[in-house]
């Protein structure tokens, strides 16, 4: 299965950002070679299809999930929170690391802290997991920290830190705007939660199985949206003059609308929001008219109907309309000025594919803008200020 790897590697690119986008199905592969065992069978329910190499110790008995972390980070963590929450039924919290120190979560029994840095250095978030640390050094046994590090950089300050770290392979990322080092987060946040509903018995085999092979078939339906970037690059070409972006998605997808208004102001500098599509209309809706546009993820699911109605009402409005949603799809192509076509995915996955065409977008915007997408101004891969 991982053998039949798609390639990009003999394209030439004239931005780091763009070559790590394209590597990123190469970047899922890793992902799924170090943490996924290719011999599972449904027949072999007594354990688990992932390992991710963490002692049992960690999981025992575990009552919470709080996570810290900033930035594109911090998006990964909420969209590991919808997971850890509906696969494996632990009740999970996520928040600002330079937030938690002033504002930090209730002391707990039996909880794990999760910290999430892409390279392992960020000054907040290595703040955070010490004031965890320190708090509940002296707690009973069950209050102690429980401390697990996931970092796309194993060899950082975050591994001294931790009792155990999780490595998301993604080799080095030059472009300082996240892109191939978000998924690899999300791909071990998923595998992280699939252990635990493994562990946890949340899942029946069918539905470990479908999950599994559904996984498996992330990196060619990446290199199916990656094949389509012209389109993309099209429609940044129409949209560069533009000056306020609002990103719109429910459920599982909301975090991705965070990331992708995040993605394009730290790139292009144009303001962008993101926002939960049903929250949205209480208040924000006001500042449409038709020099705005609304980049929206619609993907078929349990939210979807509920998106399509609130996005009516955005198109009242007079806004572009720009829609994330899979091909062939007649509500959407009605309802859309224009489409960036997702290959058919189950929803919980969505996120992985999604948030492609939102990377490629800003990339497109900034370069037409004449800006330098790789170094954006004020911004350094691992920030070390409080």
């Amino acid at each position: 299965m991982l053998d039949d790897r798609p390639e990009f590697r003999h394209l030439e690119f004239r931005h780091f950002m763009l070559k790590e986008i394209y590597e990123q199905p190469d970047v899922v592969w890793a992902c799924l070679e170090k943490y996924l065992n290719l011999d599972w069978t449904q027949n072999r329910t007594s354990e688990s299809p992932i390992h991710l190499g963490l002692p049992a110790n960690l999981y025992n008995g575990l009552a919470e999930i709080h996570i810290v972390a900033c930035g594109t980070s911090l998006h990964a963590s909420l969209v590991g929170q919808y997971w850890l929450e509906q696969l494996a039924g632990i009740p999970t919290r996520v928040r600002y690391a330079s937030e938690f120190p002033d504002h930090p979560f209730p002391l707990t029994a039996n909880t794990l802290t999760i910290a999430v840095t892409q390279s392992g250095e960020t000054s907040d978030t290595l703040k955070a997991l010490t004031f965890e640390q320190q708090r509940r050094s002296q707690l009973a046994i069950s209050c102690r920290p429980r401390l697990l590090g996931l970092t796309n950089q194993p060899d950082s300050t975050l591994q001294q830190r931790v009792d155990h770290i999780l490595h998301a392979p993604s080799e080095q990322e030059v472009g300082v705007a996240a892109t191939k080092s978000f998924v690899a987060q999300l791909i071990v946040f998923y595998t992280l939660a699939l252990d635990l509903a493994c562990r946890r018995q949340t899942l029946s085999s069918d539905r470990l199985d479908i999950l599994l092979r559904e996984l498996e078939r992330l990196p060619e339906k990446i290199s199916q949206i990656l094949a389509a970037t012209d389109a993309i690059a099209q429609l940044a070409k129409e949209l560069v003059d533009t000056q306020d972006f609002i990103f719109l998605a429910r459920g599982i997808n909301y975090p991705i609308a965070l990331e992708g208004a995040l993605k394009l102001k730290e790139t292009s500098y144009i303001h962008a929001e993101g926002y939960a599509a049903g929250e949205f209309l209480h208040g924000p809706i006001a500042i449409l008219d038709e020099q705005v546009t609304v980049v929206a993820i619609a993907m078929p699911g349990q939210v979807y109907d509920k998106t399509l109605a609130n996005l009516q009402k955005v198109k009242s409005r007079g806004a572009r309309l720009i829609g994330i949603t899979t091909p062939e799809n007649s509500e959407a192509a009605a309802l859309f000025d224009s489409l960036l076509p997702i290959p058919e995915v189950d929803e919980l996955l969505s996120p992985i594919l999604t948030v492609i065409p939102l990377q490629l977008l800003a990339y497109y915007i900034t370069v037409y803008r004449g800006l330098d997408v790789d170094r954006p101004r004020g911004l350094t891969k691992s920030l070390s200020a409080e």
